[in-house]
């Protein structure tokens, strides 16, 4: 329940904006960061696609880390 899953666009090595599912949405950084997450963020199944991804993701993977260490 921990697990944070974070995807992050980047451009000139510059974070203009991030998914974060604690936040449950997209953040921008930028002024085209801003723009876009206002966007995505309108898009339900944008979100849900992003939120899935931590389940699908994160959640199936945590144990072979742990496991590893």
């Amino acid at each position: 329940k921990d697990i944070q899953y974070i995807r992050s666009y980047c451009y000139n090595k510059l974070e203009f904006i991030r998914f974060d599912s604690n936040v449950g949405k997209y953040v921008g950084y930028t002024e085209l960061g801003v723009k876009n997450a206002e966007r995505w963020n309108n898009n339900p199944s944008q979100i849900a696609a992003m939120t899935a991804q931590r389940e699908a993701y994160c959640l199936n993977n945590v144990g072979n880390d742990y496991r590893n260490i």
